[in-house]
């Protein structure tokens, strides 16, 4: 199929060459697609996915980009050039990483740096399958989708997807003949309809198996007969009056159908900023926390100001060791005046999970608080003043890198080299920089009348 898809690309240049190239890419439109690079014998050499094809292609024949070190080799080469489009930035993705499978260029090899490529992984032979981005695909249970040349774009692609296919990314090890799963918490995916919850047996196993077989049919690029059968589907159940399910069929149809509403992949996930693998430093928080499981949902508070000025809060949510966008909340501070960071923590904090409690959601497994000792007790004082039960709590201290914990009179020291202590850092960073953007913003709208 990609190869007659290949053999269907245009030839609209006359003769080729690096300027011949050049000027072609003024001519192509402003969709998202794929481009495809190929040298003077017609070989394709490289193959890229762009949400605007003429931006993205044009931006390599931009003066100064033959200097790149990584990109002077492909373009000494390329002859000629063409593309396909696609409907959305989702499809290109796909349709991008089908190409460098079927074709294995050159130089997508050699533009990646000695990292090995990405790929989505479905356990197909799991009861409940789960879906996962890895750099380690299995040879065996598993079907396999790749491999992808952007990480971080896979990575916001999993997250549209699981919005309209609602599948679960955990490696929880789910059977449907144990009762005990009924009572299992789900986590703040299902809560905020992201997940089917599988692990609380809210699906049944033919339920959840018809949304990744449709996941299946779009990654295998069946995307316009996979709307038909599901337009029949909502049909039939809408005229046999079963209402709920033709509703939710026709949620999907239309999340589909909108996928080039969705933005930029980038925005639904925080590009790769870790210096270890996110499991590891799960894996590490259970052990050096004593915690009866590996937390899964880690919030990180953090507060910014200027001399007591546009006082404001960010909450930032990770979900299995990686930020997730969605999650994110940015506080106004409105009750303190001056100086007061503790005031500060207990105003966003009371805020936050009394809105929970009241809302009946899941609270974090992992609430970290950016600062000392003083900072963990105003977190304290606040779930004391709510009488509700905190979620497990930790500050981290910036100077010493030194973790307060509500149990402990002594500070906790751990290794810099530690994968929970990297893990801890990478969650504070991130609040730290959103609560940063938030005051800068307020203070630009002061400042300039904006």
């Amino acid at each position: 199929m990609i190869s007659e898809s290949v053999d269907r690309l245009g030839d609209s240049t006359s003769g080729g060459g690096y300027e011949a190239c050049a000027q072609k890419a003024k001519t192509l439109p402003h969709r998202p697609g794929v481009y495809l690079m190929k040298d003077a014998q017609g070989r394709v050499i490289y193959v890229g996915k762009a949400k605007d094809l003429k931006n993205r292609v044009s931006s390599y024949f931009q003066k100064g980009a033959s200097d790149d070190p990584r990109l002077s080799g492909l373009l000494r080469e390329i002859y000629d050039l063409d593309f396909l489009e696609a409907e959305s930035e989702v499809d290109a993705l796909l349709l991008e990483a089908r190409l460098i499978k079927d074709i294995q260029p050159k130089y997508n090899r050699e533009l990646r740096d000695d990292k090995t490529f990405p790929y989505l992984q479905i356990y197909v032979r799991e009861e409940f399958p789960r879906v996962e981005f890895t750099r380690e695909p299995r040879s065996r249970g598993v079907k396999l989708y790749g491999p992808f040349a952007s990480a971080s774009s896979l990575r916001g692609a999993i997250q549209v997807l699981q919005k309209i296919f609602k599948f679960r990314t955990c490696s929880l090890d789910i059977s449907s003949e144990d009762p005990r799963w009924r009572w299992y918490r789900p986590c703040l995916l299902y809560s905020i309809n992201q997940c089917l919850a599988p692990c609380n047996l809210r699906v049944t196993k033919e339920e959840y198996r018809k949304a990744i077989y449709r996941l299946q049919r779009f990654l295998d690029g069946e995307k316009k007969a996979l709307l038909e059968e599901m337009y029949e589907e909502m049909q039939q159940a809408a005229k046999e009056r079963r209402y709920e399910e033709a509703a939710r069929i026709r949620d999907q149809i239309r999340l589909l159908e909108t996928l080039d509403e969705r933005g930029e992949l980038e925005t639904h996930v925080q590009p790769e900023v870790f210096p270890v693998d996110p499991k590891k430093g799960l894996a590490g928080l259970r052990k050096v926390l004593r915690l009866k499981k590996v937390p899964r949902t880690i919030e990180g508070v953090d507060i910014a100001h200027l001399a007591g000025t546009d006082m404001v809060a960010s909450v930032v949510q990770f979900i299995d060791g990686l930020p997730f966008k969605p999650g994110y909340r940015r506080y106004r501070i409105r009750t303190v005046e001056g100086v007061d960071d503790y005031a500060a923590i207990r105003e966003v904090i009371m805020r936050r999970f009394r809105r929970l409690s009241e809302e009946e959601e899941v609270f974090p497994d992992l609430l970290l608080i950016d600062g000392g000792k003083g900072q963990l007790h105003a977190a304290q004082e606040a779930f004391r003043a709510l009488n509700l039960t905190p979620p497990t709590l930790v500050a981290l201290a910036k100077q010493e890198e030194e973790l307060y914990l509500p149990d402990r009179e002594e500070p906790l020291r751990l290794s810099r080299d530690s994968f929970a202590l990297r893990l801890l850092q990478s969650v504070r960073d991130e609040a730290h920089r959103f609560a940063q953007h938030y005051h800068h913003l307020l203070r630009r709208k002061h400042t300039l009348g904006e």
